[in-house]
């Protein structure tokens, strides 16, 4: 007979509980949704107490509706309690789904919180799954997420519950009932709210006795005058993607008139090398940050949002564009990424950026082909960042971008050893003609002087002009780094060792001639290393190699003669 009850209790139970989700889903106002969520607590899922605690705007939580029980109604109604203190709550306890239970061995740090809460009395549990006057149940209310499909989105608000009529903690099926009655109030809820968004227009719209042609007039007002870009495109057919209409904003922004903005898609706007981006961006709440061009032919940055809009109930569907001017955001962003890879003194690329462009430029692999003794130096890498991508290298980093298959991971990750062309460097017996990545470090002589006797704002100027002159005096194709200091680095691709050196004394003349700083004439002198690439070696083990071979320079040359003047 037990079980054979079973089955029409619960099948009572389904029904109680539907009856309560379509009486929340046809309140007339979202106090009477509120209310009625408490309400089905109580009469559907067996609790006799449940209460109501709804997000406010600010992000705390105001209890808006309670069941069961008047004397706890006339207390704690319309009380707050703070966001913290309810993350605080969700955050205890067993996880039952989404629910979260509080056992009263845990409950008791709680009581002196600020969330509104009631105080029960009763005997001790008998039993292991016996509720506890002090036991807390919550219920977390969450909308549905922006894809849908049952995702959580923001929460809503908060279900209390206290008291099961039959004395026991629930068990699974009390558990996944109130767990899905609490997504479905969340959902009413939402709804409820979007109602009275929506009669509050009505009204409006009414009160001016223009409920459809009002309704036309303030979406036109807010597409013509909003301050960000806005356009209509085609959705659908042949035509997919064409511009029918632009506001004022969009126009400015491109520098395009209307008339001509109908001639285009977004597609025929977008920097080539965004086009991907636009494509892969959804037409239904896409997002996107790319490049369109304007009428100059240059391009900005926005920030593309997508959304659906149809004609009528039954009618085509257009594509509703929001595009935002970011290019300042992106400016400081990219401003951002060039003062971390660049010396603040000089604008040249600093020690990381140089080990970076150095490392993925060389391979874990010697290649088969080069002699032992070529093991010598290093590697450039001289792509630019992407500051330099975007508004032009300073005159003095002259780099050039080397596109690399995919596999490349930075130092020595690199894999597509079918493809790479690995860095040898001319043999070191005799001059074969061969060229090879070269890398001049150099090292200033007589700089500390100049930084002892004139101040160190002399020290700055003499090395603001030895890197302008560095830069001035390599090639395009070159790169010049400071390390710290008074050390640079200038890499060098396709030179010999006689054109390696001769660069050398070329950089050295130029930087021995008089500087002006702090109103008088200094001079300082400089010591090259030339050392050469070779994949196997490591970015520090190329630097180290230069470093060396610059010392030697150093030494070799007579002490009256390491500095100009």
């Amino acid at each position: 007979m037990e079980t054979e009850s079973e089955p029409y209790v619960r099948l009572a139970s389904l029904r109680q509980l539907h009856q309560a989700m379509a009486d929340m889903n046809t309140a007339r106002s979202l106090a009477d949704t509120l209310q009625t969520v408490a309400n089905g607590v109580v009469d559907a899922l067996g609790y006799e107490l449940a209460c109501v605690n709804l997000v406010r705007p600010d992000g705390d939580l105001v209890v808006a509706a309670l069941a069961g029980n008047s004397a706890a109604e006339a207390l704690i109604t319309g009380r707050t309690g703070s966001r913290a203190s309810w993350d605080r709550r969700l955050g205890m306890g067993e996880r039952w789904g989404d629910l979260v239970f509080i056992p009263h061995t845990e409950g008791w740090v709680l009581d002196d919180d600020d969330v509104p809460q009631w105080y029960t009395d009763g005997p001790a549990p008998r039993f292991e799954d016996e509720w506890h006057p002090s036991d807390r149940l919550f219920a977390p209310m969450y909308a549905p997420g922006p894809q849908g499909g049952g995702t959580s989105g923001e929460l809503v608000g908060v279900l209390s519950v206290d008291r099961p009529r039959n004395g026991r903690r629930p068990g699974a099926w009390g558990r996944e009932a109130l767990q899905m009655y609490a997504f479905q109030a969340a959902i009413a809820i939402s709804n409820a709210r979007l109602r009275a968004n929506m009669q509050r227009a009505l009204v409006r719209l009414e009160r001016d006795q223009q409920a459809l042609r009002a309704s036309e007039e303030s979406f036109r007002q807010a597409f013509e005058y909003a301050p960000s870009g806005m356009a209509i495109a085609e959705m659908g057919g042949d035509q997919h993607g064409r511009i029918l209409r632009t506001n004022d904003a969009l126009c400015r922004l491109l520098g395009r008139p209307a008339s001509a903005m109908r001639r285009y898609s977004f597609s025929d706007l977008v920097h080539p090398e965004d086009i991907g981006t636009l494509l892969r961006t959804s037409p239904e709440g896409g997002r996107a940050e790319l490049r369109l061009g304007r009428r100059d032919g240059t391009f900005v940055w926005v920030s593309l949002r997508n959304s659906v809009v149809a004609d009528a109930a039954d009618g085509p569907r257009f594509l509703l564009t929001h595009v935002e001017d970011i290019e300042e955001r992106k400016r400081r962003e990219l401003q951002l990424a060039h003062r971390a890879s660049h010396d603040s003194l000089t604008g040249l690329p600093n020690s990381a950026e140089l080990r970076a462009r150095l490392s993925a430029r060389l391979c874990r692999q010697s290649p088969q082909s080069a002699p032992p003794a070529a093991v010598d130096s290093m590697a450039p890498f001289e792509s630019f960042d992407s500051y330099d991508a975007a508004y032009g290298p300073p005159a003095f980093d002259r780099g050039h971008d080397f596109d690399f298959p995919p596999g490349t991971e930075g130092h020595g990750g690199y894999d597509g050893y079918d493809h790479h062309v690995h860095t040898v460097a001319p043999a070191a017996e005799f001059d074969d003609g061969a060229k090879g990545l070269a890398v001049l470090f150099c090292d200033l002589d007589g700089f500390k002087s100049i930084n002892d006797r004139f101040g160190h704002n002399a020290g700055d100027a003499v090395l603001i002009e030895v890197a302008r002159r560095l830069g001035n005096g390599v090639r395009d194709g070159d790169t010049v780094a400071r390390l710290g200091g008074d050390e640079f680095v200038i890499l060098a691709d396709g030179l010999g060792r006689a054109d390696a050196q001769d660069l050398a004394v070329r950089l050295r003349n130029e930087i021995i001639q008089p500087i002006r700083a702090e109103g008088r004439a200094v001079r300082v002198g400089a010591s090259f290393g030339i050392g050469w690439a070779h994949c196997g070696m490591t970015a520090d083990e190329v630097l180290k190699s230069a470093d060396e071979r610059m010392y030697v320079e150093k030494r070799s040359r007579p002490k009256q003669h390491r500095r100009a003047g």
